[in-house]
C-alpha cells in the first residue's frame, strides 16, 4: 500500500517519538504489568506433597486411580489486541489532541513495548460495526503497519457499537490474548459482552476524555453538530439553564459508563485530551505489577 505522503511523515514521526519513550521507561512497566498471564499445557505428572491441589486433573485420577496434576508453563509470547473506537466522537478536542489522536498515541505506545518483549499485536478498528481487523503478528514492522492503518483507514460508519466489536473480536481471538479498548464509551448495553469476553481475555477499558465534554466556555449562540447522529443545534453557552442541562446529561453518560464498566468486570484507565495521557497508563502498569490490578 502506497501511503499519502503526509501520512508516511506522521507514521514515521510517531515511531520516533514512541520508540524513545518506550526504551527510556514504558517497555519495563509493559512486561512487569503482563508477564505470566498466559499460560500453555505442558504435561501430566503425579501428585506430590505441596502441589496446588486446583491443577489436579480429576478426570485423570479418576481412570487411573492414581492423582495426577495437570503442569503448566509460562507463555514468554503473548498476544496485544489494540481495539479502537474510530466513530464520530473520537473525532473531537480541546487540548493538543482530538480523542482519537491520544488513541492512535496509545496504541503506538503499547504496539512498540509489546514488540519489545516480541509479542504478538494485533488491532480492531469499530464504530457501529467492525470497520478494520489486522490480525496478531510479531514485529517492528507489523506496528508500524497497525500504526498506517490508524492513519489511514477512514471509517464508513459514525455511530457507535462497542458490543458489535468485542462480539466480533470473541470469534477471531483463538488465544488467550490483553484487550486493550481504546474509547469514549458514547454508548450503552456493552456490559454483558465485555463480561463475556473478560472470562476468556484480559480486558483493560481505556476511557478517552475532554473537559469540554464537560463545561463549554461563554461563546454565546454557537453551532453544535453532533459527529455520530449528523445533527446540528445552536444553542446559548451563556444560559444557566443549557449549562444546567448538559451537567446533567453529560452526568448521565458517566455515570452510565462507569456502571457498564463496573458491572463488566474489566480493569479501567481514564485519560484526558488536556492532560498527560501516557502517566495513566504506567501508573496502572505499576499498580497492576504489585498486584492492584486483576
Amino acid at each position: 500500500m502506497s501511503l499519502p505522503p503526509e501520512i508516511a511523515k506522521k507514521v514515521r514521526l510517531l515511531e520516533i517519538s514512541t520508540r524513545r519513550l518506550v526504551n527510556s521507561l514504558f517497555a519495563g512497566s509493559y512486561h512487569s504489568a503482563f508477564k505470566g498471564q498466559g499460560m500453555t499445557f505442558a504435561e501430566f505428572r503425579e501428585y506430590v506433597a505441596g502441589d496446588d491441589v486446583r491443577t489436579i486433573s480429576w478426570p485423570l485420577t479418576a481412570r487411573t486411580g492414581k492423582v495426577f496434576i495437570k503442569k503448566f508453563d509460562e507463555e514468554r509470547e503473548l498476544t496485544l489486541m489494540l481495539v479502537v473506537d474510530v466513530s464520530g466522537s473520537l473525532d473531537f478536542g480541546t487540548g493538543k489532541d482530538f480523542k482519537g489522536e491520544v488513541a492512535t498515541h496509545l496504541s503506538a505506545l503499547l504496539g512498540f513495548a509489546a514488540a519489545k518483549n516480541n509479542d504478538h499485536v494485533g488491532l480492531l478498528l469499530f464504530s457501529d460495526q467492525v470497520e478494520h481487523f489486522v490480525p496478531p503478528k510479531k514485529g517492528h514492522g507489523h506496528v508500524n503497519r497497525i500504526l498506517r492503518d490508524l492513519y489511514y483507514q477512514k471509517p464508513l460508519h459514525r455511530g457507535t457499537k462497542i458490543g458489535s466489536a468485542i462480539q466480533y473480536l470473541q470469534g477471531v481471538l483463538k488465544k488467550r490474548a490483553i484487550v486493550f479498548i481504546m474509547s469514549d464509551f458514547a454508548d450503552e448495553g456493552y456490559a454483558d459482552a465485555l463480561r463475556m469476553i473478560s472470562r476468556k481475555h484480559d480486558v483493560v477499558a481505556v476511557s478517552i476524555e475532554d473537559a469540554a465534554e464537560t463545561e463549554l466556555p461563554d461563546l454565546g449562540l454557537v453551532d453544535l453538530h453532533d459527529p455520530e447522529t449528523g445533527e446540528l443545534i445552536t444553542v446559548d453557552t451563556r444560559s444557566k439553564a443549557f449549562k444546567a442541562a448538559l451537567k446533567k446529561e453529560m452526568d448521565r453518560r458517566r455515570q452510565t459508563r462507569e456502571q457498564e464498566l463496573r458491572q463488566a468486570g474489566v480493569d479501567r484507565i481514564s485519560v484526558s485530551t488536556n492532560t498527560d495521557f501516557v502517566q495513566p497508563l504506567i501508573r496502572y502498569f505499576k499498580t497492576r505489577a504489585a498486584g492492584g490490578g486483576r
